[in-house]
């Protein structure tokens, strides 16, 4: 059994602050639940996209599930020129692995589930995609 509490992660190498390619400032934080190491076959992350923000992600390697949990936004899909709300209780799966941009207009809190799992050391390279990286 594994138990993790969130307040246990801030601080620590599980908290991470990321960008969009093109920001200086950081546009979200992810804190790490669940990673490869943890061999349950997927990660699971608490992560806050911030107020004022844009983000451009394409997981060209990976299936993500996000579900709302606090705040509202856009989702913007760049595959089809389609632009969803954003709020508490909304899910979105990028089973097609879709270029996408997140437009936060409050700070948006999310839960993600990455499958296959990410590792950690993944960061986005220059077109919004996380390395297919994996545990020995």
């Amino acid at each position: 059994m594994i138990v993790r509490r969130l307040g246990e992660l801030i601080g620590t190498e599980l908290d991470v602050e990321g960008h969009d390619r093109d920001k200086a400032k950081g546009t979200w934080r992810s804190r790490r639940l669940l990673l490869a190491r943890d061999k349950v076959g997927f990660s699971l992350h608490d992560t806050v996209l911030f107020a004022g923000t844009s983000t451009t992600m394409h997981y060209a390697n990976h299936i993500e599930a996000v579900y709302v949990i606090e705040g509202t936004g856009k989702l913007h899909d760049h595959d089809n020129g389609e632009v969803h709300e954003l709020a508490p209780g909304t899910m979105y799966l990028l089973d097609g692995h879709e270029r996408h941009t997140l437009v936060a207009e409050t700070d948006v809190r999310t839960v993600c589930v990455f499958n296959p799992p990410v590792t950690g050391r993944e960061v986005h390279d220059e077109h919004g995609v996380y390395p297919l990286l994996t545990e020995d």
